[in-house]
């Protein structure tokens, strides 16, 4: 059970991961609890709607006949073009049935910007996640602490000390990670952390990554199993490090792996 949290890229992750588990034949289910837009067709060919869990569970295994991923969600907002999550329970039972070896789990909503600060009620992780990846969006380093690139931009102010309208720095998204109430708040006791710095898509993105990297590491404070410097919306996925267990951060000049 892998947990998706924070902003700038989960839903493009999810359904990656999803697709790359699927041609490794993994049975894979791609699911919500809070909301995300209903996947193309390219993303997943077979998408389960029910607020009925036994439902869900049947047909999803009529589908796996077929094609090895499956999503499911609870309901269907039609006119937003969106699909409503379930409560985390719903997804233990899910998982109880026994039909997939990974559930992948979209547990927070960010609104499309790149950086966000969770509410009280963030994220909505089950309680049997064994996995939870914080997904940073890189490209909202240096962009000004407001509503266009930070969601709950007053939030992410108390939390690292920068006032709102400042440039987002990497000590500021360091400190957001790292914080009790920042990034991994409620993820369960137990599950691993890792972390990814996504959108490294030019050199400026990549040494801020890289800075990022290098602050977590040195201070430890967000436990985490690893950090990776990214972009997953490209093909190939461009992961341009890995550091395990936090201990190490990625020189420039790293060769491109996928992961």
């Amino acid at each position: 059970m892998v947990s998706l949290v924070g902003a700038g890229g989960k839903t493009t992750l999810m359904f990656r991961l999803a697709r790359e588990l699927a041609e490794a034949g993994e049975r894979v289910l791609t699911t919500t609890t809070t909301k995300i837009l209903r996947p193309a067709e390219e993303q997943s060919a077979n998408v389960v709607v029910s607020a009925d869990v036994r439902y869900v569970v049947k047909k999803a295994e009529e589908c796996l006949a077929s094609h090895p991923h499956v999503t499911a969600a609870r309901g269907d907002l039609v006119a937003e073009g969106k699909l409503t999550g379930f409560d985390p329970s719903e997804i233990e039972q899910i998982w109880e049935a026994g039909l997939f070896r990974w559930i992948l789990v979209e547990s927070d909503g960010a609104a499309g910007r790149p950086l966000k600060a969770p509410a009280d009620y963030e994220p909505v992780v089950p309680a049997c996640s064994s996995l939870v990846v914080g997904v940073i969006g890189l490209d909202g380093v240096g962009q000004p602490l407001d509503e266009r690139y930070v969601l709950r931009p007053e939030r992410f102010s108390r939390i690292c000390a920068l006032s709102l309208d400042s440039p987002v720095t990497e000590e500021s998204i360091a400190c957001v990670i790292e914080h009790p109430e920042g990034l991994f708040t409620r993820c369960p006791a137990g599950a691993r952390r890792l972390l990814l710095l996504n959108k490294a898509e030019d050199k400026r993105t990549q040494l801020a990554g890289q800075r990022i990297a290098s602050i977590l590491s040195e201070s430890g404070k967000a436990k985490l199993d690893g950090i990776f410097i990214g972009a997953v919306g490209r093909e190939p996925a461009g992961v341009i490090c890995a550091g395990g267990n936090a201990s190490g951060h990625c020189a420039s000049g790293s060769p491109p792996s996928r992961g």
